[in-house]
């Protein structure tokens, strides 16, 4: 047996989610279907994060088992599948491991980002969340420091009773202003529990328009409360932007993403 990973980015706007769910179109099932219209086969494709309704990929990993039937080239396979994916999934490159992998448990890290927009636009309305109120920046980039560092998440999460544990480890939290009305969020962490990246920026969003204080932002990360929690951040400006791994398979990834660059220049 071999695995094959595969790095993927899609715009999320008309998925339901990466995960299969009956009746519902989803990142997950449109690629096993690609695959079974190349193969005549069954692949079950394991993603390294489940994104949620509306959120999008630049870097999203996935993996499937294949056996000696998959004859495609490995050259060739991100071109095969993308020919039967629909404009919104493209795989960026692909890779077979003769070693196992995981996608998901052999992950050290991934990285989020979260943009916000203070003017609306037809152009970004997809990618960029929209912003009404009155923002302070400071204070936005205040709040974001709160949460770098090892804590229980419980209060910035959806209830999902596969989770065991709500303890995550945030190495990078911070604010970028990419110009007068832009801002975006950087966050990296060793895992991310459901609905959490959305559940943190609401809070920030809260606390840099005077809603919340610093003694409601303790007390949230403290007492593993969801009704402490604010809003979540809507879906649309939020990016799994790259997962990593360690040295023994992040190299060979790293490699396969740089060939492409390359390759379409």
């Amino acid at each position: 047996m071999r695995t094959l990973a595969i790095i993927i980015e899609y715009d999320g706007t008309n998925f339901s989610g990466w995960q299969i769910q009956p009746n519902a179109r989803t990142v997950q099932e449109t690629i096993e279907q690609s695959l079974y219209k190349l193969t005549n086969q069954n692949h079950r494709i394991f993603g390294a994060g489940r994104t949620d309704a509306g959120v999008h990929a630049r870097g999203q990993v996935a993996h499937a088992i294949i056996d000696e039937g998959f004859t495609i080239p490995e050259d060739k396979i991100d071109v095969a599948i993308n020919s039967k994916l629909p404009k919104d999934i493209r795989i960026v490159k692909s890779k077979i491991f003769s070693s196992e992998f995981h996608a998901r448990f052999d992950a050290i890290a991934r990285e989020y980002s979260y943009t916000l927009a203070l003017r609306e636009s037809v152009f970004s309305r997809h990618f960029t969340t929209y912003y009404k109120y009155h923002l302070d920046f400071h204070k936005l980039s205040e709040a974001a420091t709160f949460f770098v560092g090892k804590h229980d998440y419980t209060t910035f999460s959806k209830l999902n009773e596969s989770t065991r544990s709500y303890i995550c480890d945030i190495e990078e939290c911070y604010w970028e202003k990419l110009d007068d009305y832009h801002y975006r969020l950087h966050i990296k962490a060793d895992r991310f529990v459901y609905g959490m990246v959305r559940a943190l920026t609401g809070t920030m969003l809260e606390f840099a328009g005077g809603r919340m204080t610093k003694d409601n932002l303790k007390s949230a990360l403290l007492h593993k409360n969801r009704s402490l929690c604010p809003a979540l951040a809507e879906p649309q400006g939020l990016v799994l932007e790259k997962v990593y791994y360690s040295n023994k398979f992040q190299k060979e990834l790293d490699m396969i993403i740089k060939q492409t660059i390359i390759d379409t220049r």
